[in-house]
């Protein structure tokens, strides 16, 4: 998505004037008489999104006039993307009080589009920004693409195989290590947990761990993990048909790391940066764990399986154990982990979780300034009695009483999480509706506010 912008462009290029409802009336004042006529026909406000092409003495579009309410949000810019028609537009007018960085961003978002699977191709409107250096707001639309690529892809041919020849695509890349393990080497290596869940599946796709480790030994470790579940049928506990639908989405988390990684990567931020990624799918077959078995994990806390259906809690404690192995400084992971995420704050608002005062605030504030927002849910003690087995140390299943599906979640990977600075984000990773700007499908959530704080952090 990168090619949506651009510094140069031997094409002609039509003007776009973004206005504000309050600047519209001056802006119409040295208007020529045609243009005024032609706003006031087509009841153009300059309402936020709202998009109108003016033609010129020919019949061509001369010039693009785009509302943008207030003008206080620069995401506005993304239904600007999928509104226009193929063409190269240049930005001529924006308020002084939008960043023209965001613009970029937002536009370069907007313009996603998953067509893999489509015949042919289409061309697509692109911005062209002469006077400023893109390459930042680039990386950051190229990493979130691929993201939203990777869970879009449906998962006869994305499963952990593919999930590793992108981190391997990624490692080359940018110069990092790359270790991974894969099916029995798991037991072996200590992932027991990351095992059981990945081992009912066909052997081309078996489970792995993967590790990425980049940046020099001297700087402060940074570990992002995330959960690479390339198919959830539930496992025994099987999924409905309807529930099931989307589990092409589950390694939603692995996909996000993935992407931030690259993003932390490409701007060479002075960290020792290590991605942890179980990829599994939670297939069933003869071999698949049942409901009442326990499991072993790396930190050594046996695990009952109260629901093969909660499974990615299980590959993240091992990975989250990975992660404490490694004296991380801060620490980030990453999971389409609940359904209770999404009945507590919907598909546009993902929760995270820490108990880290200071990391919190920093998180909502960077949040808040990259226009990608999230929300801090409380790791509430009063429900940790709700995970407590009769047979074994933990349980993966919480006792009905505590209800809060996404709390008892974060409270199980913090038994395993780094005792660092930890935070964990509930991510939905999905547009479940169609809209301008936002196609309905794949979405990046978290990481252009996580990005900013690495950035803020270690810069």
């Amino acid at each position: 998505m990168g090619d949506l912008i651009l510094n140069i462009t031997d094409q002609t290029t039509v003007p776009v004037y973004g206005i504000t409802e309050t600047d519209l009336e001056a802006y119409l004042a040295s208007a020529p008489d045609f243009l005024r006529g032609f706003v006031a026909l087509n009841e153009f406000k300059a309402r936020a999104s709202q998009v109108l092409a003016s033609p010129g003495p020919s019949g061509a579009v001369e010039r693009i006039l785009f509302g943008l309410g207030d003008g206080t949000d620069p995401t506005v810019f993304r239904a600007l993307a999928a509104k226009l028609p193929a063409g190269d537009y240049e930005l001529k007018t924006f308020p002084a009080s939008l960043d023209p960085d965001d613009i970029v961003l937002a536009f370069g978002l907007g313009g996603y589009r998953f067509d893999r699977f489509k015949s042919g191709s289409v061309a697509r409107p692109r911005l062209v920004v002469p006077s400023a250096d893109v390459t930042a707001a680039v990386s950051i639309i190229r990493a979130c693409a691929l993201a939203r690529d990777m869970i879009n892809t449906p998962a006869s041919h994305l499963g952990p195989l593919q999930i590793e020849t992108t981190a391997r695509e990624i490692a080359a890349e940018f110069g990092a290590d790359i270790s991974v393990m894969v099916g029995d080497d798991l037991l072996a290596a200590n992932y027991p947990a990351v095992h059981a869940v990945g081992r009912a599946a066909a052997p081309d796709r078996a489970p792995r761990m993967i590790e990425i480790t980049w940046g020099s030994a001297d700087h402060p470790v940074v570990v992002l993990v995330g959960k690479g579940v390339t198919f959830d049928t539930g496992g025994l506990d099987i999924k409905p048909s309807a529930g099931m639908r989307q589990m092409k989405k589950d390694m939603g988390g692995a996909a996000h790391v993935l992407a931030l990684g690259r993003m932390v990567m490409a701007a060479n931020l002075p960290v020792r940066l290590s991605l942890l990624v179980p990829a599994v799918e939670n297939a069933i077959s003869g071999d698949a764990m049942r409901p009442g078995d326990v499991l072993n994990s790396r930190k050594g806390l046996t695990i009952e399986v109260g629901n093969t259906d909660a499974e990615g809690r299980l590959i993240l404690a091992d990975a989250l154990t990975r992660a404490s192995e490694l004296n991380p400084v801060l620490t980030l992971d990453m999971a389409t982990l609940t359904g209770a995420a999404r009945i507590a704050l919907g598909p546009q608002l993902p929760p995270f979780f820490t108990d880290d005062e200071a990391l919190a605030a920093e998180i909502t504030a960077c949040a808040a300034e990259a226009h990608d927002p999230v929300w801090r849910l409380p790791l509430w003690k009063g429900y940790v009695a709700s995970l407590e087995s009769d047979i074994a140390d933990i349980k993966n299943d919480p006792d009905a009483w505590a209800q809060a599906g996404s709390v008892t979640a974060a409270l199980f990977l913090q038994r395993f999480a780094p005792t660092t600075a930890w935070a964990h984000f509930d991510i939905f990773a999905w547009n479940p509706r169609n809209r301008p700007g936002w196609t309905s499908g794949a979405e990046a959530q978290a990481i252009r506010g996580l990005f900013r704080l690495l950035r803020k952090r270690f810069s």
